[in-house]
């Protein structure tokens, strides 16, 4: 396999900054932790579908010592001002279900500082390469909001609704084979409109808050 604890690629963003990507590691907990830090509030939400205000021990072990095979997890790491140690700015990992091993759950996070240069799509594309090596045929993905404009792309995506939540989707999405762009993968565009549904999602229920609070003042 290619993804493996050897594994390692330089890339450049649409801004010009180099990131290098590899597997993750246990020793990479703590850049975990101070990654997850850098996170907005409304990054977080995207991620987690709530409000998670810091990653626990455990949960931060969990996240960094995967198996390399159901659990796989690819970083994007840059150096620190003091070029003394790794910084990570970005993360893609996916989670093979037990009861249907060709499928994964997958998921991306960027830091607030590196979003919309391109680094998603970097590490999707990795993520995807990665699980096709393993057999995985599906991501399934948790998302907000189920409107119009969201179903309309997950039909062009060829996914399916697996079940209905409430306020969130869960759908399977094909990875499909190697595409010359990373934004022609369909789980790519499924992923970009769930962001941007949540993010819309967020906002309105800030505005909200903030009308309450307005309305409380008076």
């Amino acid at each position: 396999m290619r993804y493996d604890r050897e594994y390692h690629e330089t890339r450049e963003l649409a801004d010009g900054r180099v990131v290098r990507l590899r597997c993750i590691r246990a020793e990479d907990r703590d850049a975990l932790v101070r990654a997850f830090g850098k996170l907005s509030r409304e990054s977080r939400y995207r991620r987690f579908l709530s409000d998670v205000p810091f990653l626990s021990p455990s949960m931060a072990r969990y996240l960094t010592e995967v198996d390399g095979k159901d659990h796989v997890a690819i970083v994007a790491m840059t150096d620190s001002l003091d070029l003394k140690e790794e910084e990570g700015v970005g993360v893609a990992r996916f989670l093979r279900l037990p009861d249907a091993p060709h499928i994964a759950e997958a998921a991306v996070t960027v830091i607030d500082a590196y979003q919309g240069k391109g680094l998603g799509r970097v590490l999707l594309d990795a993520l995807t390469r990665a699980a096709r090596e393993r057999g995985i045929s599906i991501f399934r993905s948790a998302v907000l909001v189920s409107n119009t404009p969201m179903r309309r792309i997950l039909d062009e995506a060829g996914g399916v609704v697996h079940h209905d939540e409430g306020d969130t989707l869960v759908v399977d999405v094909p990875i499909g084979e190697p595409r010359p762009h990373w934004s022609d993968l369909p789980i790519f565009r499924v992923l970009r409109a769930a962001a941007e549904a949540t993010r819309a999602a967020f906002l309105g229920d800030a505005d909200d808050q903030r009308a309450d609070d307005v309305s409380s003042a008076r």
